[in-house]
């Protein structure tokens, strides 16, 4: 069940939904989501370091491996204090992105990788706007509301990148 959520997690993260369900979700389910997104958007960062030939791309992929390796930090502390499982399927994040973007033929990968963000941070701003308002854990309410900001930054970040590739 866990690998098929984070593989569920992954394909949303990259766009192929366009509707994210907003549903108040479990505390475990939310440290789930979050942490999933999370670790896809790490992977999807080092796998834009590896592919891309753009600087810009480069330095905005390593602020997400750097701001999410930080944002999952902070949720794996708040979970394991709530006994809660962080997502750590790194490998098949890893594999369904890559997967994902292989298939976007006639596009560049900085192109892919751009447009993928966008999508990407426009659902786990609904999953943390969600969270931050409805959840009945004050601990990880506070968590969603504090991350929210900078994963409304990296969404206009990754605009930018996609307006300018």
């Amino acid at each position: 069940m866990r690998t098929y959520k984070a593989l569920l997690a992954s394909v949303l993260l990259l766009g192929f939904s366009a509707v994210y369900a907003a549903e108040k979700l479990s505390p475990a389910e939310f440290v789930d989501e979050a942490s999933a997104k999370s670790v896809a958007e790490i992977e999807g960062g080092k796998m834009a370091l590896r592919k891309s030939s753009s600087e810009d791309v480069k330095a905005y992929a390593q602020r997400m491996i750097d701001h999410h390796t930080t944002v999952n930090t902070e949720l794996a502390k708040i979970a394991h204090q709530k006994n809660l499982k962080v997502a750590n399927e790194a490998e098949l994040m890893s594999k369904a992105q890559e997967l994902i973007l292989k298939l976007r033929e006639g596009e560049s990968f900085d192109k892919a990788y751009a447009k993928n963000q966008v999508s990407a941070h426009e659902a786990t701003i609904k999953l943390f706007r969600e969270e931050s308002h409805s959840s009945a854990d004050p601990e990880l309410k506070a968590f969603a509301t504090k991350s929210l900001p900078m994963l409304e930054q990296h969404l206009e970040e990754a605009k930018r990148l996609a307006e300018a590739h």
